[in-house]
C-alpha cells in the first residue's frame, strides 16, 4: 500500500484512473483540486485537499508521506507549465518518490500546439535529472484512446465524446495525401487505467519514456475495419492534402466540432478547423504513434483487441 496524490483528476482519464486505483483497496489516495469538495464525493476511499498551487512549500506540505503523484493538470493557456513546476519542485522537497506528469496522450507533440505545455513539463523533468536521479518519473503514452470512436455510444464511465475526422457513427472519413500508411496507436481507457494500477505496484525503476500500446494500425487498415464493423457499408471519404491543411485553406463537407470540457462552447465551432487540421496532421506524421515500454515491464498483461472492440462496440448499431 501506498499513498497516491492525485492532481486535476476531475477530466475523464483521471476520474477513470481513480475509480481503478480506489477498487484495488490497496492505497491511500487524496485527490488536488482548486476547489472545496462536493458533498457527493465525501468517501472514506479518498481525501480531498483544496489548494490553489501557488506555493511549492504548501504543496509540499500536502505532499508529506505521498509515495506517487499522478498529474492531470491541463495548461494550454500557459505553455510555461508553471503548475507542474510547482508541483515537480513540491515533490522533490516532499521527498515523493515517484511522478507522473500530465501526459496521458502521445511521445509526439508536432502540430499538437495546445500540448506545448507537456514539452516544457518533459524539459523540466529532464534537467532536473541531468546530473544524478533526483525524481523517478515516467510519461504515460497511450496514443489516442480507442474509447472516441465508439462516438455516440458510451464505452467508458467518464470518458467525454470527441468529434474526430473519423466518424463510424455517419459512415464518413477525412484522408490525407498518401496517409493511408501513417500509423495510429489506440489503446481502451480500460487498458490504460490498468496498466497506471499495476505500474504503482511495479517494483523495477520506471522507464522515462512509458509508451503503452493496445493497439497500432495504420490508417488504411482503420479505414477497412471501421467499414467491417458497420456492416460492411462503404464510407463517404473526404480527400484532403496535407500543405491546404497546414496552409488553412483546405476544404470538407464537414467539419468535427471538438465537443470538450476544456473548450468552451461558444469556441468551439470556430476552433473546429484547426483541431481538425491539427489532428490530421499529426497522425500523418507518426505524431500519434507510441513506444511499448509498459508492454514489455507488463508481459502478462492482455491488451484489448481493436477489432473484438469495435465489433462489440458497433454491433446492432443503426
Amino acid at each position: 500500500m501506498v499513498k497516491i496524490a492525485i492532481a486535476g483528476g476531475s477530466g475523464g482519464i483521471g476520474q477513470e484512473i481513480i475509480d481503478v486505483l480506489v477498487a484495488t483497496k490497496k492505497h491511500e489516495v487524496i485527490l488536488l483540486s482548486r476547489k472545496s469538495a462536493p458533498a457527493e464525493s465525501a468517501s472514506q476511499a479518498t481525501t480531498w485537499v483544496k489548494t490553489d498551487y501557488s506555493s511549492v512549500d504548501d504543496l509540499a506540505q500536502i505532499l508529506q508521506g505521498v509515495h506517487t503523484v499522478l498529474s492531470f493538470v491541463t495548461e494550454q493557456e500557459d505553455p510555461t507549465s508553471p503548475v507542474q513546476k510547482k508541483l515537480i519542485d513540491a515533490s522533490v522537497k516532499a521527498g515523493v518518490k515517484r511522478f507522473a506528469p500530465s501526459e496521458w496522450a502521445s511521445n509526439g507533440l508536432a502540430h499538437m500546439s495546445w500540448y506545448g505545455f507537456k514539452e516544457t513539463t518533459r524539459q523540466y523533468l529532464k534537467d532536473l535529472n541531468k546530473d544524478k536521479k533526483v525524481l523517478e518519473y515516467t510519461l504515460f503514452q497511450p496514443g489516442y484512446l480507442l474509447n472516441y470512436l465508439t462516438r455516440p455510444y458510451p464505452s467508458a464511465k467518464y470518458i467525454p465524446f470527441v468529434d474526430l475526422p473519423w466518424d463510424f457513427n455517419n459512415r464518413r472519413w477525412f484522408s490525407v495525401d498518401e496517409g493511408q500508411n501513417s500509423t495510429l496507436t489506440l489503446t481502451t481507457i480500460a487498458d490504460l487505467t490498468n496498466v497506471v494500477a499495476q505500474a504503482i505496484e511495479f517494483e523495477g525503476e520506471w522507464p522515462v519514456v512509458g509508451g503503452i500500446k493496445g493497439n497500432d494500425i495504420t490508417m488504411g487498415e482503420l479505414l477497412t475495419l471501421a467499414e467491417k464493423v458497420r456492416g460492411g457499408k462503404p464510407f463517404a471519404i473526404e480527400h484532403v492534402k496535407a500543405q491546404d491543411l497546414e496552409a488553412g485553406t483546405w476544404e470538407a463537407s464537414w467539419t468535427p466540432v471538438v465537443d470538450h470540457a476544456s473548450i468552451p462552447p461558444e469556441q468551439r465551432a470556430g476552433l473546429a478547423r484547426f483541431f481538425t487540421s491539427s489532428i490530421l496532421l499529426a497522425v500523418n506524421a507518426n505524431q500519434l504513434h507510441v513506444s511499448d515500454s509498459w508492454n514489455r515491464l507488463l508481459p502478462d498483461y492482455q491488451f484489448t483487441d481493436i477489432d473484438d472492440f469495435l465489433t462489440e462496440a458497433w454491433k446492432g448499431k443503426p
